[in-house]
């Protein structure tokens, strides 16, 4: 009971210090402005696109990877065309269980300006895996090897499937986390983004 009374007294006497709630305050205040500033979107550029970020409304970070058994792919060589980015892994359901309706799609849109990469996250897989799963769903898209992990990072990946949806000018229009994604939902998107200053 003493005890009770002696850290309630003490309680009391800080909550009237003026000194150590404005001190309160002006750390609260600091540690709120620092999370603002390294939460801010990132400044448009000088030719007043937006730098380079795995969001919506940004450029798409840019990549080169090699192809399962072959040569390299850059998403540069890329622009003018829609691409579908999708990250996965073999040991993931909802890869899997989404993977069929994107070869649909890419073999419905083959003769369009349409690109659908998978990026394999061979870092977190293995390469072996990544052979057998195309042979297992007779993929026919480009699959590419993220061996190192840095596509991974570089669009932040936090969940398997990831799926990107970039216009012809390389600007994310829609980020998909998770999935599986539905052919309706993909077909939908694609054929929008098809649609806006095809040729």
């Amino acid at each position: 009971m003493r005890v009770e009374y002696v850290m309630m007294n003490q309680l009391n006497a800080w909550s009237r210090d003026r000194v150590r709630w404005r001190r309160l305050i002006l750390i609260v205040a600091v540690l709120g402005a620092a999370w603002t500033a390294g939460s801010a979107v990132p400044a448009g550029s000088a030719d007043g696109t937006r730098a380079p970020s795995p969001r919506a409304g940004f450029q798409a970070p840019l990549f080169s990877l090699e192809r399962l058994g072959g040569d390299a792919l850059s998403l540069m060589d890329l622009r003018g065309s829609v691409v579908v980015i999708n990250l996965w892994a073999s040991w993931c359901p909802p890869c899997r269980a989404e993977m069929p309706a994107l070869q649909k799609v890419a073999k419905s849109f083959a003769d369009d300006d349409l690109m659908i990469l998978g990026i394999h996250m061979t870092a977190q897989d293995s390469e072996a895996n990544a052979v057998a799963f195309v042979r297992e769903y007779n993929l026919s898209f480009p699959i590419l090897l993220d061996r190192t992990g840095a596509v991974g990072r570089l669009y932040q990946s936090r969940a398997l499937p990831t799926t990107f949806f970039v216009d012809r000018e390389g600007v994310i229009r829609e980020v998909v986390v998770g999935g599986p994604l539905h052919e309706v939902a993909l077909r939908s998107t694609i054929e929008s983004l098809l649609q806006e200053g095809g040729s």
